[in-house]
Protein backbone atom coordinates (compact mmCIF):
# COMPACT_ATOMS: atom_id res chain seq x y z
CA UNK A 1 0.00 0.00 0.00
CA UNK A 2 2.93 2.86 1.36
CA UNK A 3 4.43 1.55 -2.03
CA UNK A 4 1.87 2.84 -4.29
CA UNK A 5 0.80 5.86 -2.67
CA UNK A 6 4.63 6.95 -3.02
CA UNK A 7 4.01 5.94 -7.05
CA UNK A 8 1.20 7.98 -6.77
CA UNK A 9 2.58 10.89 -5.40
CA UNK A 10 5.87 10.76 -7.63
CA UNK A 11 3.33 10.46 -10.95
CA UNK A 12 1.62 13.73 -10.04
CA UNK A 13 4.92 15.78 -8.99
CA UNK A 14 6.88 14.35 -12.37
CA UNK A 15 3.50 15.81 -14.41
CA UNK A 16 2.92 18.88 -12.73
CA UNK A 17 7.01 19.40 -12.66
CA UNK A 18 6.86 18.30 -16.84
CA UNK A 19 4.15 20.96 -17.60
CA UNK A 20 6.13 23.80 -15.93
CA UNK A 21 7.93 25.84 -18.36
CA UNK A 22 10.96 28.31 -17.34
CA UNK A 23 11.57 31.45 -19.06
CA UNK A 24 15.15 32.04 -19.12
CA UNK A 25 17.16 35.55 -20.59
CA UNK A 26 19.64 38.52 -20.57
CA UNK A 27 19.45 41.99 -20.37
CA UNK A 28 22.01 44.35 -21.66
CA UNK A 29 21.98 48.01 -22.48
CA UNK A 30 22.83 49.77 -25.80
CA UNK A 31 26.24 49.46 -25.28
CA UNK A 32 25.83 45.38 -24.89
CA UNK A 33 26.69 45.85 -21.27
CA UNK A 34 25.06 43.40 -18.39
CA UNK A 35 22.25 44.81 -16.69
CA UNK A 36 21.88 43.58 -13.17
CA UNK A 37 18.43 44.46 -10.98
CA UNK A 38 15.77 44.89 -13.74
CA UNK A 39 12.47 44.16 -12.72
CA UNK A 40 11.14 40.99 -14.60
CA UNK A 41 7.61 40.36 -14.40
CA UNK A 42 5.57 37.97 -15.57
CA UNK A 43 2.00 40.46 -16.37
CA UNK A 44 -0.39 36.92 -16.63
CA UNK A 45 1.11 35.42 -13.01
CA UNK A 46 2.27 38.37 -11.34
CA UNK A 47 5.38 36.73 -11.29
CA UNK A 48 8.68 39.02 -10.48
CA UNK A 49 12.07 38.04 -9.94
CA UNK A 50 15.54 40.09 -10.76
CA UNK A 51 18.55 39.94 -13.32
CA UNK A 52 21.37 38.53 -11.73
CA UNK A 53 24.59 40.53 -11.54
CA UNK A 54 25.47 39.50 -15.12
CA UNK A 55 22.15 40.46 -16.26
CA UNK A 56 20.65 36.70 -16.50
CA UNK A 57 16.96 36.14 -15.18
CA UNK A 58 14.90 33.20 -15.21
CA UNK A 59 10.84 33.37 -14.77
CA UNK A 60 7.79 30.98 -14.55
CA UNK A 61 5.72 31.13 -18.02
CA UNK A 62 4.61 29.96 -20.95
CA UNK A 63 4.50 30.92 -24.92
CA UNK A 64 2.09 33.92 -25.49
CA UNK A 65 2.91 35.55 -22.06
CA UNK A 66 3.80 38.99 -22.02
CA UNK A 67 7.49 39.73 -19.52
CA UNK A 68 7.46 43.37 -18.48
CA UNK A 69 10.91 44.29 -17.80
CA UNK A 70 11.43 47.67 -15.41
CA UNK A 71 14.56 49.53 -14.48
CA UNK A 72 14.88 52.93 -12.89
CA UNK A 73 17.00 55.25 -15.54
CA UNK A 74 15.74 53.13 -18.57
CA UNK A 75 12.43 52.73 -20.58
CA UNK A 76 10.11 50.13 -19.63
CA UNK A 77 9.78 47.15 -22.27
CA UNK A 78 7.34 44.60 -22.48
CA UNK A 79 8.00 41.39 -24.74
CA UNK A 80 5.62 38.75 -25.68
CA UNK A 81 7.27 35.26 -25.04
CA UNK A 82 6.92 32.73 -28.45
CA UNK A 83 7.60 29.02 -28.54
CA UNK A 84 11.19 29.24 -29.60
CA UNK A 85 11.71 31.36 -25.91
CA UNK A 86 10.78 28.59 -24.20
CA UNK A 87 13.66 26.42 -25.55
CA UNK A 88 16.14 29.31 -26.26
CA UNK A 89 17.31 32.19 -24.32
CA UNK A 90 15.61 35.62 -24.69
CA UNK A 91 17.86 38.22 -25.11
CA UNK A 92 16.28 41.86 -23.95
CA UNK A 93 18.05 45.50 -25.12
CA UNK A 94 16.74 48.51 -22.50
CA UNK A 95 17.28 51.64 -23.41
CA UNK A 96 18.19 54.86 -21.64
CA UNK A 97 15.54 57.42 -20.93
CA UNK A 98 15.73 60.67 -22.52
CA UNK A 99 16.81 62.79 -20.00
CA UNK A 100 15.82 66.53 -20.54
CA UNK A 101 18.58 69.16 -19.58
CA UNK A 102 16.98 72.29 -18.22
CA UNK A 103 17.40 75.45 -20.23
CA UNK A 104 20.42 77.84 -19.54
CA UNK A 105 20.67 80.64 -19.76
CA UNK A 106 24.06 82.17 -21.00
CA UNK A 107 25.07 85.85 -20.09
CA UNK A 108 26.30 88.31 -22.64
CA UNK A 109 29.79 89.52 -21.66
CA UNK A 110 31.43 92.84 -22.29
CA UNK A 111 32.07 93.32 -26.00
CA UNK A 112 33.83 96.95 -26.01
CA UNK A 113 30.77 99.10 -27.33
CA UNK A 114 29.80 101.39 -24.04
CA UNK A 115 26.01 100.90 -25.58
CA UNK A 116 26.00 97.39 -25.83
CA UNK A 117 27.38 97.05 -23.05
CA UNK A 118 25.38 99.33 -21.06
CA UNK A 119 22.13 98.00 -22.50
CA UNK A 120 23.26 93.98 -21.42
CA UNK A 121 24.71 94.96 -17.16
CA UNK A 122 21.99 94.32 -14.54
CA UNK A 123 21.89 97.73 -13.01
CA UNK A 124 19.65 99.58 -14.14
CA UNK A 125 20.49 103.08 -12.07
CA UNK A 126 24.38 102.51 -12.75
CA UNK A 127 23.31 101.90 -16.80
CA UNK A 128 21.31 105.60 -16.81
CA UNK A 129 23.75 107.22 -14.94
CA UNK A 130 26.77 105.24 -17.49
CA UNK A 131 24.16 106.43 -20.71
CA UNK A 132 24.18 110.45 -19.65
CA UNK A 133 27.58 110.64 -18.76
CA UNK A 134 28.59 109.04 -22.42
CA UNK A 135 26.04 111.01 -23.92
CA UNK A 136 27.35 114.59 -22.44
CA UNK A 137 30.96 113.15 -23.30
CA UNK A 138 30.21 112.73 -26.50
CA UNK A 139 28.28 115.86 -27.47
CA UNK A 140 31.24 118.21 -26.21
CA UNK A 141 34.99 117.80 -26.85
CA UNK A 142 37.34 116.68 -23.90
CA UNK A 143 38.99 119.75 -21.65
CA UNK A 144 42.29 119.05 -20.89
CA UNK A 145 42.06 121.29 -17.76
CA UNK A 146 40.01 118.66 -16.60
CA UNK A 147 42.84 116.54 -15.64
CA UNK A 148 44.91 118.89 -14.53
CA UNK A 149 45.75 118.96 -11.16
CA UNK A 150 44.85 121.38 -8.53
CA UNK A 151 47.15 123.39 -6.46
CA UNK A 152 48.30 121.15 -3.67
CA UNK A 153 47.23 117.59 -5.37
CA UNK A 154 49.68 115.22 -7.11
CA UNK A 155 51.64 116.15 -9.99
CA UNK A 156 52.43 113.19 -12.68
CA UNK A 157 55.92 112.65 -13.07
CA UNK A 158 57.42 113.19 -16.16
CA UNK A 159 57.54 111.16 -19.12
CA UNK A 160 55.53 110.61 -22.43
CA UNK A 161 52.32 111.51 -20.03
CA UNK A 162 49.17 110.49 -20.78
CA UNK A 163 47.19 110.24 -24.46
CA UNK A 164 44.56 112.99 -24.99
CA UNK A 165 41.99 111.30 -27.87
CA UNK A 166 41.76 113.24 -30.70
CA UNK A 167 39.27 113.89 -33.28
CA UNK A 168 39.32 110.91 -35.23
CA UNK A 169 39.79 108.65 -32.42
CA UNK A 170 36.08 107.35 -31.32
CA UNK A 171 37.10 107.38 -27.35
CA UNK A 172 39.51 110.09 -25.38
CA UNK A 173 40.92 108.97 -21.70
CA UNK A 174 37.92 110.09 -20.25
CA UNK A 175 35.99 107.57 -22.40
CA UNK A 176 38.11 104.58 -21.88
CA UNK A 177 38.52 105.58 -17.95
CA UNK A 178 34.00 105.64 -17.85
CA UNK A 179 34.72 102.24 -19.83
CA UNK A 180 36.96 101.08 -17.30
CA UNK A 181 35.05 101.91 -14.03
CA UNK A 182 31.58 100.35 -15.36
CA UNK A 183 33.50 97.06 -16.73
CA UNK A 184 35.70 96.40 -13.53
CA UNK A 185 32.67 98.17 -11.38
CA UNK A 186 33.64 100.29 -8.14
CA UNK A 187 33.98 97.73 -5.82
CA UNK A 188 37.40 96.62 -7.85
CA UNK A 189 39.32 100.11 -6.75
CA UNK A 190 37.64 100.34 -3.25
CA UNK A 191 38.98 97.36 -2.54
CA UNK A 192 42.27 98.25 -3.62
CA UNK A 193 41.64 101.13 -0.66
CA UNK A 194 41.03 103.55 -3.27
CA UNK A 195 38.40 106.46 -2.25
CA UNK A 196 35.20 106.31 -4.94
CA UNK A 197 35.89 110.09 -4.99
CA UNK A 198 39.63 109.53 -6.46
CA UNK A 199 38.88 106.74 -8.78
CA UNK A 200 39.04 109.09 -12.21
CA UNK A 201 42.59 110.29 -10.64
CA UNK A 202 43.80 106.64 -9.84
CA UNK A 203 43.16 105.76 -13.36
CA UNK A 204 44.33 108.93 -15.15
CA UNK A 205 47.74 108.06 -12.68
CA UNK A 206 48.04 104.03 -14.32
CA UNK A 207 47.45 105.85 -17.87
CA UNK A 208 50.51 107.83 -16.87
CA UNK A 209 52.58 104.92 -16.01
CA UNK A 210 52.81 103.93 -19.90
CA UNK A 211 49.65 101.91 -20.38
CA UNK A 212 49.48 101.86 -24.23
CA UNK A 213 46.05 102.66 -25.23
CA UNK A 214 46.59 104.41 -28.47
CA UNK A 215 44.59 101.09 -30.82
CA UNK A 216 41.65 101.22 -27.58
CA UNK A 217 41.21 104.95 -28.60
CA UNK A 218 41.47 104.67 -31.63
CA UNK A 219 38.68 102.37 -32.66
CA UNK A 220 36.66 102.29 -29.37
CA UNK A 221 37.12 99.00 -28.39
CA UNK A 222 38.65 97.86 -25.44
CA UNK A 223 38.61 93.69 -25.39
CA UNK A 224 38.99 91.31 -22.27
CA UNK A 225 42.51 91.13 -23.32
CA UNK A 226 43.29 95.02 -22.59
CA UNK A 227 41.22 94.45 -19.15
CA UNK A 228 43.74 92.40 -18.11
CA UNK A 229 46.63 94.31 -18.82
CA UNK A 230 45.07 97.57 -17.74
CA UNK A 231 44.87 95.16 -14.12
CA UNK A 232 48.33 94.43 -14.08
CA UNK A 233 49.13 98.34 -14.39
CA UNK A 234 46.92 99.04 -11.71
CA UNK A 235 48.91 96.22 -9.66
CA UNK A 236 51.75 97.77 -10.14
CA UNK A 237 51.38 100.99 -9.62
CA UNK A 238 49.05 100.96 -6.86
CA UNK A 239 51.92 100.49 -4.22
CA UNK A 240 53.45 104.16 -5.45
CA UNK A 241 49.85 106.02 -5.65
CA UNK A 242 49.51 109.11 -3.70
CA UNK A 243 46.08 110.24 -3.87
CA UNK A 244 45.32 113.89 -3.60
CA UNK A 245 44.85 115.88 -0.69
CA UNK A 246 41.51 117.30 0.16
CA UNK A 247 40.83 120.88 -0.04
CA UNK A 248 39.59 122.25 2.86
Amino acid sequence: MKLKLFFLLTSLFFIHTSGQNYIFGKVVSEDNSEIPDVTVINIRTDERTLTNRDGHFMVSGRAGDELRFVKAGYERLVKKVSKENITSSINVTLARETILIPEVEIKKGLTGDLKIDSKNLNRPTKVEKLIRDMDRYIAQKSDPRILAAKPGEFVQPKGQGFYIGKVKNKWDDIDLGEYLKAALGEEYFTNLKIDKAQIDHFITYVFAGGFERKHILKYGYCNDDDLRRFQQFVLARISSYRAPKTQR
